[in-house]
């Protein structure tokens, strides 16, 4: 898909998306047609809105074979580091939004979160298993250093003994290293920066406003030094754009102090397609029909197959390839050993549920 389809595709400095496509679940559709009276010019940048949004509950939960836990907990809906292949995009449909520049730039914030956790981990017969925090948007997006969501449940995680996984691209994590170290110190974390590309310029417009690659790679060094268990993420890889990059961007993370690593193919579910083969036209074209060629070659010929089994590693030659690289790449540098595995693994033993609501802290 062309971006020519889209009147209103423009490029915006520090957005990722270049339109907003329609919600899939209005029940009617507007279209801008220029009949020469309409002279206002479309802004080339967008101001962040934040509404708040009352909390009824806090856990989300899941059973996909995929992933690697069954509970997560999302701050903030939406998310203002904009990349443009983020497959949380379409959830904002849910919301009346759009999954384009509606998901960067007009973010819900989760209020009462804390409260709602600490009536959900003291309920009778709540069953303690690791959180994943950032399981949709990023915990550690710009907002968060305004409004302190993500420290105040890391402060009743540790209060409970309740172990969490954070998975972020964001330098702002190093805010909470205090909190992180001790909940170290009980074998309760395990952080996961996220790594695409070390090119730069292909981060600004990639990821607009994420973390850089050096300041990802200090973060990883900084928690290493700090004793809380950290590893990477290449993920998503993105063929004929960044998987060249994949050695480099392990040993980079491997330098820096991560222990442990994991990959993912590039996601393009719904909504996510036609922007990012559109940011692809803006950005990369002469890139773009190759690219979308190998993504397609690992998804049976689509640009996206949402099978469990499937969607996070793809299949075919060139997939199967990359599965390659990636383990031979660790064997060499020492990630995943089985030592490490040990060490990354979380205790919820310690476990201890709130007394009652309002009174954990007292």
């Amino acid at each position: 898909m062309s971006t020519n389809r889209h009147r209103d595709a423009m490029v915006r400095k520090g957005r990722g998306a270049t339109f907003d496509p329609r919600n899939r679940f209005a029940p009617t559709v507007s279209e801008a047609v220029d009949d020469g009276w309409w002279q206002e010019a479309v802004p080339e940048r967008l101001a962040t809105e934040v509404r708040d949004e009352r909390t009824r509950s806090a856990l989300s939960w899941n059973t996909s074979p995929d992933l690697p836990f069954d509970r997560s907990l999302n701050p903030y809906r939406g998310c203002e580091h904009g990349c443009i292949y983020c497959y949380a995009r379409p959830s904002h449909a849910y919301w009346d939004l759009s999954p384009g520049l509606d998901f960067e730039t007009r973010l819900i914030a989760r209020t009462g979160l804390v409260e709602r956790l600490e009536e959900e981990l003291g309920k009778p017969g709540y069953v303690c298993r690791p959180i994943a925090l950032s399981g949709n948007t990023d915990c550690y997006q710009p907002l968060e250093a305004e409004r302190r969501t993500t420290r105040a449940i890391l402060e009743l995680l540790l209060a409970c003994r309740h172990p969490v996984s954070i998975v972020t691209k964001s330098a702002l994590v190093l805010r909470d290293l205090d909190l992180l170290r001790d909940l170290a110190g009980h074998r309760l974390v395990r952080v996961m920066v996220s790594l695409t590309s070390l090119d730069s310029d292909l981060k600004r417009t990639l990821e607009p406003r994420a973390a850089s690659p050096g300041a990802r790679l200090r973060a990883i060094g900084t928690l290493a030094e700090a004793g809380v268990p950290v590893g990477t993420l290449v993920a998503p890889v993105i063929p004929g754009l960044t998987d060249h990059e994949m050695e480099r961007l392990l040993g980079a993370a491997r330098e820096a102090g991560a222990d442990w690593a994991g990959w993912t193919l590039l996601r393009l579910p719904r909504e996510v397609a036609p922007l990012f083969e559109a940011w692809l036209e803006a950005h990369y074209p002469e890139r773009a029909a190759k690219v979308m060629s190998l993504i397609r070659q690992c998804r049976g010929g689509l640009d996206y197959d949402p099978r469990f089994g499937h969607r996070m590693r793809g299949q075919g030659v060139f997939a199967d390839l990359l599965e390659q690289r990636f383990r031979a790449a660790c064997r060499r540098l020492g990630l995943n050993a089985p030592a490490t595995s040990e060490a990354m693994r979380l205790d919820t033993t310690a476990f201890r549920p709130p007394r009652a609501q309002g009174d954990l802290f007292d």
